[in-house]
Parts: structure tokens; sequence; C-alpha cells
């Protein structure tokens, strides 16, 4: 008999100049940088979103005006294929 995967609200906030057009990319979304907007609240430049992941562990980054950066809040990083660094969150 197959399990299915569990899933669980994974809520992900970043801290920008207001204005900017955000998203977030990573392996639960095939790195797809349009796919997942954050919306800012209150135009005070903060953004968020909240994604349904699958338990286990998932690499991502914040994707701002098409420049990407690491989550500032989270300190788990691991380095990618390309040799840059991705931030990790475990559901």
């Amino acid at each position: 008999m197959k399990q299915s995967l569990k899933r669980k609200q994974v809520t992900f906030t970043l801290k920008h100049d207001p204005g900017k057009e955000v998203f977030i990319a990573g392996s639960f979304n095939n790195w797809d940088q349009k796919h997942n907007k954050l919306v800012e609240t209150n135009q005070a430049g903060i953004y968020s979103i909240t994604i349904m992941l699958t338990t286990g562990r998932h690499e991502y980054k914040f994707v701002v005006d098409d420049v990407w950066y690491l989550d500032p809040k989270n300190p788990e990083s691991v380095a990618s294929d390309i040799g840059s660094l991705n931030s990790v969150v475990v559901v």
C-alpha cells in the first residue's frame, strides 16, 4: 500500500524595500521564479506567502525584481549545484 506524503502550510516572509515584485523559487516549485508571488502587507516592505509543502527538506531563494536572495531570517543554507547557496527549510 502506497503511503501518501503529508503536507503542511509553511509561511515565508521577507522584509525588503516597499513596492518590489517578490517571488519564492525552490525545489518545491521546480525553481520557477514567477510561480509563487509574495504579497506585500500594508505597503511596508513586508512580503509573505503561505505554501503547502510536503514533509522533507526543501531548498529555496527569494527573487526580488529578478535578483536572487537567501532568506536573511533563516540561518540554514546549503551549497547548490551551481556554486551558490540556497536557504533550506525542513517540514
